[in-house]
């Protein structure tokens, strides 16, 4: 059964399942929806009380025209903890893939906000030169309105061997807004992820994928306290390619966290 959040400037379509501690929120990347969650609903709903959501512009939420702030990451954390909240959900843990990690960090460097951060393949935080090709791509984005930059640009996020689902990320990637994406793209760009993750007070795992945007080397420097974990053979689109391996680690991660040290 799909709900919704009203926040200033959208309203948010979210989806709850399940039930048990400590609850989890999926937040999907740029140009995705909830659906890219599904494997994970699937098996942590057994044991969690799980909400993925549809970011504005995205999905079926709705959005404001791009304006001055209007997709700034921090705008996106509002939405988000907004719809934990509505769902009742207190200190979740976030699971964010590729921009959705970037926004659980924003969440994340709020006092309470969550209990625990995974990064799902996430997007540039410490790869500055892929930052700067990102941020270069913001009008090519804007005017992409026959979705052909796009559409060139997610076939690069998969291995040859990847299958789970790619004909239809492939056709579903140009279905945001072109100005929507742009905003949202420009707002990735400008987020200082690193300064963020070094200051995180959460645990924080990061799971790669065999071709990660940042290398462990460099999240480790930002944040020595972050646990790192690289998939096997699949792209970007882990969580759905090799779900299993994505699961485990997140369960392993789940187990540990907060559990004291021996003496």
């Amino acid at each position: 059964m799909t709900e919704f959040a009203s926040v200033p400037g959208a309203r948010l379509a979210y989806d709850v399942a399940g039930a048990g501690d400590p609850p989890m929120i999926f937040v999907h990347g740029w140009c995705c929806d909830r659906s890219y969650f599904a494997p994970q609903v699937r098996h942590f709903s057994a044991s969690h009380a799980v909400v993925t959501v549809d970011l504005r512009g995205h999905g079926e939420s709705g959005g404001p025209e791009p304006g001055p702030g209007a997709y700034d990451i921090a705008v996106l954390a509002d939405d988000v903890l907004a719809v934990a909240a509505a769902a009742a959900f207190r200190q979740p843990v976030l699971v964010g893939h590729s921009l959705g990690a970037l926004i659980g960090l924003s969440c994340a460097a709020r006092p309470g906000a969550l209990r625990a951060l995974v990064m799902i393949d996430p997007a540039p935080i410490t790869n500055e030169p892929a930052k700067a090709f990102l941020r270069e791509s913001v009008d090519a984005v804007r005017g992409d309105d026959d979705g052909s930059w796009r559409t060139a640009f997610v076939r690069g996020m998969f291995l040859p061997t990847d299958v789970a689902r790619r004909p239809a990320i492939i056709a579903g990637f140009p279905a945001v807004a072109p100005r929507i994406a742009a905003a949202v793209l420009q707002a990735m760009c400008e987020f200082d992820g690193a300064s963020v993750l070094g200051g995180a007070t959460v645990p924080v795992l990061s799971i790669g994928s065999a071709v990660p945007a940042n290398s462990p080397a460099d999240l480790r420097r930002a944040c020595p306290e972050i646990t790192i974990g690289q998939t096997v053979g699949a792209g970007h689109f882990i969580q759905l390619e090799v779900p299993e391996q994505v699961n485990a680690m997140i369960e392993r991660f789940l187990a540990i966290t907060g559990r004291p040290a021996p003496r």
